[in-house]
């Protein structure tokens, strides 16, 4: 009995390593590594557990990866403050330990290494879904605006289903291929420059602990009661929150007027990307260097343009995702024209299942 006990106990816990090493392989930190690699972190692992105290915290550990008992008290951001050096890595372990509670006794693994940038999976890669808002009332009668409490609603979707609001500079660096970024990552940003960015959106954002990005077009802030003022910019800009251009005058950079010469038509597209520019960088104390094509619209000038003006990142209303290897001045962006939430859930699709092998 004690021997067939014995091996029960064997097998569990050979299941139990096995499973640490498959989700290393899905969060891709051993993505490459060969069967007979992996056979040897399993039994590595293995001979690690035997030896160790079932109470002890630290069960297993490698230059890799740390197999971990959770004990009273454990967060996420803690063990990434403790194993990764910064509280805001949480994502890279609850990523890991997906549908952990987290609680007392919990084993689960802890990444100590990110090799895995560009989102890679055996059957595809990561996109990152790029929302666009432009003005949000109680009552609205414009396509482009939202309802208030339909707002609050995709908010509280992304938070309720685990997306991840990152910044645009977070998405740079993605793009980049500098460092990977949570599975369920999302954008937000917010067009125009309407004063309901800063009266609706921004508590709601807050309350959610989002940030997202602000795209104006600088001949309309502080132009009527309905636009932003600079002193709410610098407010939210101060509570981490990004601003970009959206041009001068919200004009169609490749529209050239019959009566326009070349000259005249170069010279105007020059000012509506670096006037903005240099506005928002004085007005602000920043170096810009997001854009939003007015109306989504472009052509090889303008990126030419665009890139000589010191912007990193362009963005379209191309519905789509972002792969680490899509073009940093050509984004797709979903625009908001639906409030329903089937709508909203259709457009921030993560994953673009693609076999890599």
């Amino acid at each position: 009995m004690r021997s067939k006990m014995g091996k029960a106990a064997g097998t569990r816990l050979k299941e139990r390593v096995r499973g640490f090493v498959f989700t290393l392989i899905g969060t891709g930190f051993l993505f490459q590594s060969s069967c007979a690699e992996l056979e040897l972190a399993v039994n590595k692992a293995e001979r690690a557990l035997r030896q160790l105290k079932p109470s002890a915290p630290i069960q297993f550990q490698s230059d890799e990866y740390v197999v971990y008992r959770l004990q009273g008290g454990d967060s996420p951001a803690k063990l990434a403050e403790r194993f990764l050096g910064d509280g805001k890595l949480s994502w890279i372990i609850e990523d890991a330990n997906e549908g952990t509670k987290f609680r007392k006794n919990e084993i689960i693994v802890i990444p100590l290494k990110v090799r895995n940038r560009g989102g890679l999976a055996r059957n595809g890669y990561q996109i990152v879904p790029i929302l666009s808002y432009h003005h949000f009332a109680d009552n609205c009668k414009s396509h482009l605006c939202l309802p208030t409490r339909r707002f609050d609603q995709h908010m509280r979707y992304l938070k309720d289903n685990r997306y991840r609001v990152i910044t645009m500079a977070e998405l740079l660096g993605f793009l980049k291929y500098r460092h990977p970024i949570p599975k369920r990552s999302v954008v937000l940003t917010i067009d125009d420059g309407y004063r309901s960015a800063y009266d609706t959106a921004y508590p709601i954002l807050k309350k959610y602990g989002y940030k997202a990005t602000l795209f104006i077009y600088t001949d309309y802030i502080e132009a009527s009661e309905n636009s932003i003022s600079w002193d709410q910019l610098r407010e939210m800009k101060a509570n981490g929150f990004e601003v970009g251009s959206h041009t001068l005058s919200h004009t169609d950079l490749t529209k050239k007027r019959a009566d326009e010469s070349d000259q005249a038509y170069l010279k105007s597209i020059k000012g509506e990307l670096l006037l903005s520019k240099q506005i928002i960088d004085r007005e602000l104390e920043q170096d810009t260097i997001y854009l939003a094509y007015p109306y989504g619209r472009y052509n090889e000038t303008i990126l030419k343009l665009s890139e000589d003006a010191g912007y990193k990142i362009g963005v379209t209303v191309k519905r789509g995702g972002n792969a680490f290897f899509a073009d940093p001045l050509m984004l797709d962006r979903n625009q908001i024209l639906k409030s329903d939430l089937n709508s909203f859930a259709a457009m921030i699709r993560i994953f673009n299942e693609f076999p890599l092998k």
